[in-house]
């Protein structure tokens, strides 16, 4: 069995996970909200419902990101994992509105609390649950390089410290007998997950849109002036974009003008996959190979080169500003 095929059974095994974890999470928090009456409890349980849908969702994600790169898709269904993340943005964003009417009605016609105790050791229990959960899905994801697991951690998480909140503020009821504090916690909580869908939506609209993700691009950057060889004299034109957990990267890479086509094309395939290997980034490096036409002798690194017109004097590494512009004409 593959490397990649087992990754990809462990990504599904994780999604599953998240799935039941989140409905036995949500069974807890439905029955806080039925022990205790509360707003705030019952707009917790409403986030849980979204956590379930989502992390559906995901699990379906998950399994279309890990088909391999086909004729109508030559660039692999990584994206699948953007639109995830997105859609659970919006499910978060949906939530939100119906936990600010529930909270809204809450302040208005005023709310009748029962076993508010009962209500809030099990909604801590639920709360320490998903906590655990979160950051399960959020290192994973991480590692696995999955953005649908990852996104998924990051919800479940902000519905942990919800959670955490929410038990702060009714213990206070508790000690109080305030009970417009109830709602009120309640409308906190829907304005928090209005924010978390936002953040969660935006992110994922600019991957969609191949927008540059500028830590992938200075890791790159790095590995290749680590992995780099005395004849590879420059990187321009560099780009990168993500589709899922697969890294696309398109450079134009300089060699001596001296090499013959073989050699160039093998020295710079090499060269990018050496500068994934080394960042342990799953992806692929298109190269364009550039003679130096005696452009760089000033930093080139080839001091015995026969053709160069100058001394070197400058410092050869890469850097960002010079990776991503365009090539001396």
């Amino acid at each position: 069995m593959s490397a990649e095929l087992i990754e990809q059974r462990s990504r599904i095994r994780i999604a599953t996970l998240s799935i039941l974890a989140g409905a036995c999470v949500l069974g807890l928090k439905y029955l806080s909200y039925v022990l205790s009456g509360s707003v705030a409890l019952k707009s917790d349980a409403i986030e849980s419902i979204v956590n379930v849908v989502a992390a559906v969702f995901a699990l379906g994600a998950v399994i279309f990101a890990g088909k391999p790169a086909d004729k109508e898709h030559p660039y692999g269904h990584g994206k699948i994992e953007h639109f995830s993340a997105a859609f659970e943005g919006g499910l978060i964003s949906l939530a939100s509105v119906f936990i600010l009417f529930e909270a809204a009605k809450g302040l208005i016609y005023g709310v009748e609390l029962k076993d508010l105790g009962r209500g809030l050791a099990v909604n801590l229990l639920a709360g320490g649950l998903n906590g655990l959960l979160g950051w399960f899905l959020l290192t994973q994801g991480r590692k696995k390089r999955s953005k649908a697991l990852e996104a998924d951690g990051h919800h479940i998480l902000s519905d942990f410290w919800t959670t955490v909140g929410i038990v702060t503020g009714l213990i206070a009821v508790k000690l109080t007998g305030i009970k417009w504090l109830d709602p009120v916690m309640a409308m906190v909580v829907g304005l928090l997950l209005a924010r978390t869908g936002f953040r969660l939506v935006k992110e994922s609209s600019q991957a969609l849109l191949d927008m540059e993700d500028p830590d992938v691009l200075g890791k790159v950057l790095a590995s290749m002036n680590r992995v780099r060889t005395w004849d590879i004299i420059a990187v321009h034109e560099m780009r990168t974009f993500r589709s899922g957990r697969y890294t696309h990267v398109d450079v134009h890479i300089v060699v001596p003008e001296f090499y013959p086509v073989r050699q160039a094309h093998d020295l710079c395939e090499t060269f990018g996959k050496k500068a994934l290997e080394e960042e342990n980034i799953e992806g692929e490096v298109h190269t364009h190979v550039d003679p130096c036409g005696r452009l760089y002798c000033e930093r080139c690194p080839a001091e015995a080169c026969l053709i160069r017109r100058a001394p070197k004097t400058q410092d050869a590494a890469f850097v960002l500003e010079e990776a991503i512009a365009l090539g001396p004409a």
